[in-house]
Formats: C-alpha cells, structure tokens, sequence
C-alpha cells in the first residue's frame, strides 16, 4: 500500500455551504462524510481488541469494527477521487477539523455497557440510514449500501442481545447499562440533524431526519423491554459535519495516523 502525503483535503464548512449544486464534489463530500462515521467507529471498536471482557468480545467486536472499516474504505475511495486523493490520504492525512463524522462515533468506548449502548444507537442509525440509501440515484452509493446493510443487521442484533444480556444480569451490570445509555443518549438528535449539504442531492443523499421515526420507535421499546427507562438526558451540540468536534477525537487520531505519518510515502 502506497501513500502520500497530504496535510489537509482543504475541506471546510465554507467550501460546504460554497458546493451548491456541484454535484460531483457535492456527492465526494456526503461519501466523505459517512465513510468518517464508519472509520471513527471501526478505530473506536478496535481498541476492544484483548480488552473485551470475553474472549468472544474480542472476535465479534474486532469483526464489527472490519466491517465498518470495510465500508469506510468503500465511501472514501469514491470521495478521494473527487479531489485526486486515495483512501489513505483522506484517512491518514487529514487533520482534525477535515474530519466529518458525527460525534457519537468519536465518543470513548467507556465500559463495556457503553460501548454496546453506542453501538445499538449507531447500529440503528445505519440500518435505516442504508436502507434508504440503497436506493440512490448514485449507483455506487446504492451499492455500497446495500452490501453494508447486510452487515449492519448483524452488528445491531448484536448489540440488542447485549442490551438484554447487560439490563437483565446482576443489579450492577443493569445499572451500568442504563448508565450507558444516559451517556450516549446526548448524541442521538446530531445523527438525526440535517446534513450541511442541504437539499444539493435530492434523490442520491439521504435526509438523516426523515430516520427519526424509526429510531423513536425501535429503540425506546428495546430499553423499556429490558427493564430500562428510556433516557431525559439532554442533547449535546452537534458539528460533526462541518468539522467541530470533542476533545476526544484528536487522541483516536493520533494513534490511527501515526504510523503513516511516520512513513509518508512507504510500501509494505
């Protein structure tokens, strides 16, 4: 694998709001967008690796987050050639605020508890999410939603069974669930928050909105079924998608660029 080096894609919100109806970088910067949730995710979910509290944790969670870094792979090679890149440079050679993700995914794996309740809301999300992206007017995003959502299914019965599993255990394991999924709560109103690029891609982009409905009615009954009460926790602020993130997302990267950082240009 080859790389070169790139300090920045020069990807900022004000170049966003500038696309307008250019389709073909308007189309490279909504790939870009969900090949960095599913990147960010696939790194959090690797750090589980050895760490998990079972040795079939370290296996499911490490398959999870291949499938995840499958389909970010997919997503930022179609939007590196927008602009001439690869994969790896959009990957490895970005700063901070080039990234797009939505802020759940950069959120720290936590306990087991949290993890699994991140997991549920970002499973949940992508299956709904491609679904309707399947059927794109963009034959590639349609493609690679469909192949995705393949997986996905997987990866959200996965996390349900671990919801049940965790709420219906010992009185700690409950209580750390619902703690779980206090915290992760705050950022459910982002991924379900308007995309920056607006209405620029009617019939190849998905309205992230119009998911709510089936949020709000899967994920609620799935935390009052397992003897949880559905979170009041309040919304965290978004930003993701123009570039704003945590505290949390420099250190992921970091350790997710170092070693092409170090080696700019190397084969191996």
């Amino acid at each position: 694998m080859k790389t070169s080096h790139v300090t920045s894609t020069a990807i900022t919100p004000e170049s966003i709001a500038e696309v307008g109806t250019v389709a073909p970088e308007a189309v490279a910067l909504y790939a870009l967008g969900l090949g960095d949730d599913a990147l960010i995710l696939a790194q959090r979910l690797g750090e589980w690796i050895a760490n998990a509290p079972e040795l079939e944790e370290d296996v499911a969670l490490g398959n999870i987050g291949l499938d995840q870094l499958g389909h970010a792979r997919s997503l930022l090679t179609y939007a590196s050639s927008a602009w001439g890149k690869t994969e790896d440079d959009l990957a490895y050679f970005r700063g901070e605020s080039d990234f797009r993700n939505r802020l759940l995914f950069e959120r720290p794996n936590g306990d087991f508890a949290h993890t699994i309740a991140r997991q549920l809301i970002a499973s949940t999300y992508f299956d709904s999410l491609y679904r309707e992206l399947s059927t794109s007017t963009d034959s590639t995003l349609a493609a690679i939603a469909a192949k995705a959502r393949k997986e996905v299914d997987y990866h959200l019965d996965h996390s349900v069974q671990w919801l049940k599993r965790l709420a219906g255990g010992t009185e700690f394991s409950h209580k750390r669930m619902q703690r779980g999924i206090d915290t992760m709560w705050a950022w459910v109103d982002e991924l379900y928050s308007a995309d920056p690029l607006g209405d620029s891609l009617e019939g190849i982009a998905v309205d992230p909105r119009t998911l709510r409905a089936d949020f709000d009615a899967l994920v609620p009954r799935l935390i009052i079924d397992a003897g949880l009460q559905v979170p009041t926790t309040p919304q965290a602020r978004g930003g993701g998608r123009l570039g704003q993130h945590s505290e949390s997302l420099g250190p992921l990267l970091a350790e997710m660029q170092v070693l092409a950082r170090a080696h700019p240009g190397a084969s191996w």
